[in-house]
């Protein structure tokens, strides 16, 4: 038995589980494709706090909007498993119309998503000023793009300071988030455990599904038209989030020392077409 099927072995036995797959390890969490009573399902543990959290919103959810919860305590929870053959990524590379009907899907889901949770809001969500805390924090800006990042900043400042509302976010609203779940449609997994302005889900559908799509020319003006017609929200609005988050995701990325080019020629757009 390895490490990661050991860890899920006293779940599997808490909830009468049957294996469907090897167990796999991310740096946040075990999972393993389970069944019970012949129902497919996954196994997940998370190992941070942060997915911990996050697994507490998915079980706020209640299923709508999102995959359902079947089982939830402690670190673990126990989740319903996509079955569609259907993949937002694929439709975004079909090309502009498929593109399009995807970013559909995803602000739908983010929209349906924001009014999904009943009672209480689960304990250990993050302020978005917290999440944006790299950005804001200019110590932490790339060396030799200094204004692009500090425009960023005033941006996001002013983003933060002025919310178009304050909602359970998912927090990582993209294509490889929202599954196909056949009859149950689409819906979302992995929320990260955020609140605010309903304004930042709508920001990483800009930068995805790849740096191809993202990047190629006139997606951007497209795209940010389209979500500004599924979610209502002004298109400038729609660039403004777009430019602060995909700042902030060009820091992460030099943090951990990956390529933070996709995510650094999305902010100069965004910021062009702000300024232009």
């Amino acid at each position: 038995m390895t490490g990661a099927d050991a860890a899920l072995a006293p779940w599997r036995e808490r909830w009468r589980l049957e294996a469907d797959g090897d167990a796999f390890v991310t740096p946040s969490s075990i999972l393993q494709p389970v069944r019970r009573d012949d129902e497919p399902l996954f196994l997940k543990v998370a190992t941070s706090h942060e997915e911990r959290a996050g697994n507490t919103v998915l079980a706020w959810w209640s299923g709508r909007g999102a995959a359902g919860a079947i089982e939830h305590e402690g670190d673990a929870v126990l989740l319903e498993r996509a079955g569609g053959l259907r993949d937002l990524a694929a439709l975004a590379r079909s090309g502009a119309a498929g593109d399009d009907a995807a970013t559909r899907i995803l602000c739908r889901t983010g929209l349906r998503l924001h009014t999904a949770g009943s009672g209480p809001r689960p304990e250990g969500l993050f302020s978005l000023r917290r999440w944006f805390r790299d950005l804001l924090d200019e110590s932490h800006h790339p060396v030799g793009a200094s204004a692009l990042y500090a425009d960023a900043t005033t941006v996001a400042e002013d983003l933060l300071a002025h919310p178009a509302g304050d909602v359970v976010l998912h927090g990582d609203l993209h294509h490889g988030n929202v599954l196909d779940f056949g009859s149950r449609g689409w819906l979302a997994i992995d929320p990260k455990p955020l609140h605010g302005d309903p304004g930042f889900d709508v920001a990483n559908i800009l930068c995805n599904p790849d740096a191809a799509i993202a990047l190629a020319p006139g997606r951007l003006e497209r795209t940010v038209i389209v979500v500004s017609d599924e979610t209502g929200m002004p298109v400038r609005r729609v660039l403004q989030w777009t430019f602060a988050w995909s700042a902030l995701s060009a820091i992460w990325s030099e943090q951990d020392g990956t390529d933070a080019s996709p995510a650094a020629g999305i902010a100069q757009r965004a910021r062009a077409l702000l300024t232009g």
